[in-house]
């Protein structure tokens, strides 16, 4: 699709609100293109007016409306844009979700892709089918009824009750949703989103707010097994007086930039751009990072940003390197944190987490032994426990932590990426959870990479800073090797309903073999083995192809019910965007697939 010799440029899309209903968000992306070397892959960023979305998200909902048998969408049905990208090329794609007859429609979001010149050339839907709900045209319960049925359902205190469609199982039913807050999060989420059938009064869902890095079922797990965690800390703490010495000198008009210190508890002595606001007085906020910053909860199970203390020091030395100063997870933490946002500002051109040119936030010393750490999307921010002093000994604050919850806050602004249950314990199980949790790890890993920190060495672990016995909380190479969680290697139909973290395995399997291959192999010091479900052998396309193919499709072709199978196709589309059908790249995105038993062959029916 692309045309020779055209370099990767992310376009940022500014769109009106009366256009689009998205009040000025940003949005920008890799272009398009044919085989590139690591090099010529880079993206720079360009922009457009404001006024050049408009027609874009017009043609796109006309185009959905006139190709109602392809998207699904029929009369009743309105169509708000929350995503647009426009390739170098001419491609343009727009992501909307749906309302029918006023009453959102859950797992009815829709991507429509249009040509150059604004025609109608494809779609990528979540709801298989017309949305219309057909239980009954009113409800049998009242607002109050479902409010109180989400309230007990979730332990909490209920919010307004909001009448939508369930579309997400294949059926339309009419439902409320009811936001449910106040719930405890020693080792789950603070609110939940529960939806209650309108009709028969049934639970149809109950979803944390957050999603924690820890699963219920692995903090169980990891207790009946007796093991404490105590991930290994960066010693050595060196004076106030001397580390002082990288801050910025006297200004005469504040609040000003500064380049301060932080002593970290796992990755050492480390830069942190700080905001001087007084001649001796400096506050942990980013201001060249659209003001990033990180604040202390006091213990408190915060879920509002504002109300966390703001953290301030009279040296621009944030930190002693133990946990004895409280600010040392806090330095960590906005280390980790604007690693992450430069990885994916400087790789694809995404400004911020919902690329809107917004910092991010987050919350240490969030709540009394919380052994965890959360991305919060009712907050938009990362909520850091300090552990439980008994399993969990110290923050989790690690860099490839942060980098994997961040990028869960990066699939909220996208794919919505959904499970399809959960349980009472709060454990989330089906295919798009996995997925969503797959991603996570994959860019968690690449934050590491980008990062290229001595004291914590890039690699293709997830979590081997947390001081487990098997050294490693999952890996990408060969994920069944995780032995706490049962991460899967390869599909099967029973995938479609295991727990997130094991069905992760799968995506994971993939992404590692289309990057680096299969077979034994060193990199960085680790060593790799990487097995096939067909026996045959994978030649990696490199980290960086492979990387920015998943991250294509994760922004244009996924949607909230993507699921293993699906995922096939849209990375297919997106190597085929960026280095065209009869590249390396594309042949061995499918190969890599194969490899872990996704193939069209064993498609379910129900997505043939």
């Amino acid at each position: 699709m692309r045309r020779p010799h055209i370099r990767n440029v992310a376009v940022a899309v500014a769109v009106t609100t009366a256009a689009t209903s998205l009040a000025g968000t940003a949005f920008a992306t890799p272009a398009t293109g044919t085989e590139h070397t690591a090099a010529e892959a880079s993206t720079t960023e360009a922009s457009t007016t404001e006024a050049a979305a408009a027609p874009v998200v017009s043609a796109a909902r006309a185009a959905a409306l006139a190709h109602s048998s392809a998207t699904g969408v029929s009369k009743g049905d309105e169509l708000r844009a929350e995503d647009v990208m426009i390739d170098p090329e001419g491609a343009r794609h727009v992501r909307f979700t749906r309302t029918h007859q006023g009453m959102p429609v859950l797992g009815g979001d829709l991507v429509v892709h249009l040509t150059e010149k604004l025609t109608y050339a494809g779609v990528t839907r979540a709801a298989g089918h017309t949305v219309r709900p057909t239980a009954a045209t009113s409800a049998k319960l009242s607002a109050a009824q479902a409010e109180q049925k989400a309230a007990k359902a979730a332990e909490g205190e209920a919010g307004t009750a909001e009448l939508v469609v369930d579309a997400r199982d294949g059926g339309s039913a009419l439902a409320y949703r009811v936001r449910v807050g106040g719930s405890s999060v020693t080792e789950g989420s603070g609110s939940s989103t529960v939806v209650i059938d309108a009709v028969t009064g049934k639970v149809r869902s109950n979803t944390p707010d957050s999603d924690a890095f820890l699963s219920p079922e692995l903090v169980d797990t990891l207790r009946k097994r007796g093991e404490k965690l105590e991930p290994a800390t960066v010693s050595g703490a060196q004076s106030a007086r001397t580390l002082a010495s990288a801050s910025s000198p006297a200004a005469a008009h504040y609040p000003s930039t500064a380049h301060g210190t932080g002593k970290s508890l796992f990755v050492g002595k480390i830069p942190l751009t700080t905001t001087r606001t007084a001649r001796t007085s400096y506050l942990l906020k980013d201001p060249t990072r659209w003001g990033t910053e990180t604040r202390d909860a006091k213990g408190k199970e915060l879920e509002t940003f504002a109300r966390g203390k703001k953290i301030t020091t009279s040296n621009d030395v944030f930190g002693n390197g133990a946990t004895s100063s409280r600010n040392s997870a806090a330095a960590d933490a906005q280390y980790g944190i604007t690693k992450t946002l430069d990885f994916y500002k400087k790789t694809f051109g995404r400004k911020g987490i919902k690329n809107n040119s917004k910092g991010a936030h987050a919350l240490v010393h969030f709540g009394k032994k919380v052994a965890n750490a959360f991305w919060d999307s009712d907050c938009d921010c990362m909520l850091y426990g300090d552990g439980d002093g008994d399993m969990f000994k110290r923050p989790l604050v690690v860099l490839d932590v942060t980098g994997h919850e961040l990028t869960h806050g990066v699939v909220d602004a996208t794919a919505k990426l959904e499970p399809t249950r959960i349980d009472a314990q709060g454990n989330q199980y089906g295919e798009p959870g996995a997925l969503n949790e797959s991603l996570a790890d994959i860019f968690g890993s690449n934050v590491e990479y980008f990062t290229n920190n001595a004291k914590d060495k890039p690699d293709y672990l997830i979590g081997e800073k947390l001081g487990l016995d098997q050294k490693f909380l999952r890996r990408l190479d060969h994920p069944s090797l995780d032995k706490l969680e049962g991460t899967i290697d390869y599909w099967s139909p029973q995938v479609y309903d295991a727990e997130v973290h094991s069905g992760s395995g799968v995506s994971s399997h993939a992404y590692y073999l289309l990057a680096e291959g299969s077979g034994h192999k060193t990199i960085g010091g680790v060593k790799y083995d990487s097995p096939t479900y067909d026996g045959s052998t994978v030649k990696g396309i490199g980290r960086t192809k492979a990387t920015a193919i998943f991250y294509r499709a994760l922004t244009r072709y996924m949607v909230s019910t993507t699921d293993f199978h699906d995922a096939r196709i849209a990375t297919l589309k997106a190597a085929k965007d960026l280095y065209g059908q009869s590249s390396t790249a594309y042949k061995t995105v499918d190969k890599a697939w194969a490899a872990v038993n996704v193939t069209a062959a064993n498609t379910p029916a129900e997505h043939r």
